[in-house]
């Protein structure tokens, strides 16, 4: 069987290859748990019964699978992958041992429930090692060719070439050629990618790799990510894609803004211990004012006053120029290089959402000279401002620290384009995943010298 018709069984093996995965983790908290907590519970299982506590170990751990993208053999890195389902088998170890609380009626031992986590993470670690290698022998690299045109594919490449276990490079092409060269190319190519060429010849080269069933990657445009979003309507026998452009519609303000209440409320009333002890070791470390503040730019172009615990000396930017802070800035204080590493100096901001001026997720909102400089040289970067900004969200979720500000306001259109409220709540689970991993950064990168320029045709 050749690898392109093999190709179509991935998707099938990928689903037997997560739901085993399950099995296993699930025939082994059945057994811990009939074996520890069925007899201790108000009312024991009888006859089997408590294969209903496996049913719902298997909706918790399948529903934290696929928020926090544990499916993805033979697509992300294994390590990854591993991270994705421990994460996701802690989330529903947690919930089970709370249910089985409830059917108690007491609180039970969590030694029974630690030792089954163990065994299940070393099953986790040598099942996924096993499918990676699995994946690899049977779906190898694609062999890619990158077209581009008048900008450098260098950085593309990059990113490409930390992915050998998914493509390789075989040839770098310049699209300025004759079309019947093009032909050639893409004909002896297992698969194609097109870096920002042109829209004229893009549409060519897409139509004639679906004409010939070859393998086709493409770096989106703002006006491609608007109109995957769009509604599918008929005009009788006439197609046509409807666009609205509205922001968000009424319903999902108000939906968003309870949401944005109602966690601000428990964030707050869990965290406030914490919150004052980092206070009072910011007061006491050098006297200075506690919380840092800075103009920034939400909703329709609104500014507001962002708030933080200040992590640096006082004065840190004199005269109001911004001034990034490297790795080792000898500007942090030492409270500061503990709570930006745990991500506590952010904590402020849920009363910046409390009071309405920002959401728990959406575009990074940022500072008023910044917005002047991107807008300037991306007009379509006032797109973001169509919903309020955000204490989490899609650029910050799926962008990395080098990701350059077009490609972080695509990742934000995105966002909003296909906004939901279990968007949200997925959005919001997920930035604990990234929060451990440490592949966030707030906003745009402001160590990058900003070189992007309005690239649509």
């Amino acid at each position: 069987m050749d690898k392109k018709r093999f190709e179509q069984y991935k998707k099938m093996m990928r689903f037997f290859a997560i739901t085993l995965v399950v099995l296993f983790v699930t025939l082994v908290f059945i057994w811990f748990w009939k074996e520890n907590y069925n007899a201790g519970i108000v009312f024991p299982f009888y006859y089997k019964g408590y294969l209903l506590m496996g049913a719902f170990y298997i909706f918790f751990f399948w529903l934290f699978i696929y928020i926090y993208g544990g499916m993805g053999y033979g697509y992300l890195k294994n390590t990854n992958i591993i991270f994705s389902q421990i994460l996701s088998l802690l989330c529903a170890n947690i919930l089970i041992y709370l249910e089985t609380v409830l059917l108690s009626a007491k609180f039970v031992t969590v030694l029974p429930m630690l030792e089954m986590t163990a065994i299940q993470m070393v099953i986790i670690a040598g099942y996924s090692f096993g499918m990676d290698r699995l994946f690899k022998l049977l779906f190898p690299p694609h062999k890619i060719t990158v077209l581009y045109e008048e900008y450098d594919p260098t950085e593309m490449l990059r990113k490409v070439k930390t992915r050998q276990d998914r493509y390789r490079i075989k040839d770098v092409v310049n699209v300025k050629r004759e079309w019947t060269e093009l032909h050639e190319i893409i004909e002896n190519s297992e698969a194609i990618m097109v870096y920002d060429v042109h829209a004229a010849l893009r549409n060519k080269i897409v139509k004639y790799c679906y004409e010939k069933g070859v393998r086709l990657y493409l770096t989106p445009k703002i006006s491609d990510i608007l109109i995957r979003s769009s509604e599918n309507i008929h005009l009788f026998d006439t197609p046509l894609l409807l666009l609205r452009n509205n922001g968000l519609s009424f319903e999902d303000r108000l939906i968003k803004r309870i949401l944005d209440i109602v966690v601000s409320l428990v964030v707050i009333l869990v965290t406030s211990p914490i919150m004052l002890l980092i206070a009072i070791a910011i007061k006491l470390y050098d006297r200075g004012p506690v919380f840092f503040k800075q103009k920034r730019c939400t909703l329709d172009g609104k500014v507001f006053e962002i708030h933080k615990f200040r992590s640096m000396i006082v004065d840190a930017e004199k005269e109001g120029l911004s001034i990034p802070a490297s790795e080792k800035d000898p500007r942090i204080t030492p409270i500061g290089h503990i709570i930006r590493a745990t991500r506590l100096d952010e904590l402020p901001q849920i009363f910046d959402i409390l009071w309405g001026n920002m959401s728990l997720v959406g575009p990074r909102p940022e500072r008023i000279e910044h917005v002047e400089k991107y807008t300037k040289d991306i007009p379509e970067f006032a797109y973001r401002l169509k919903v309020k900004g955000g204490l989490t969200g899609y650029a910050q979720i799926f962008g990395k620290y080098n990701t350059s500000a077009y490609d972080k306001l695509k990742l934000d259109l995105m966002y909003i384009q296909n906004y939901s409220i279990l968007l949200d709540l997925k959005l919001i689970l997920m930035t604990i995943k990234i929060i451990f991993m440490k592949e966030s950064t707030e906003g745009f990168d402001e160590k990058q010298i900003y070189e992007i320029q309005s690239r649509e045709k």
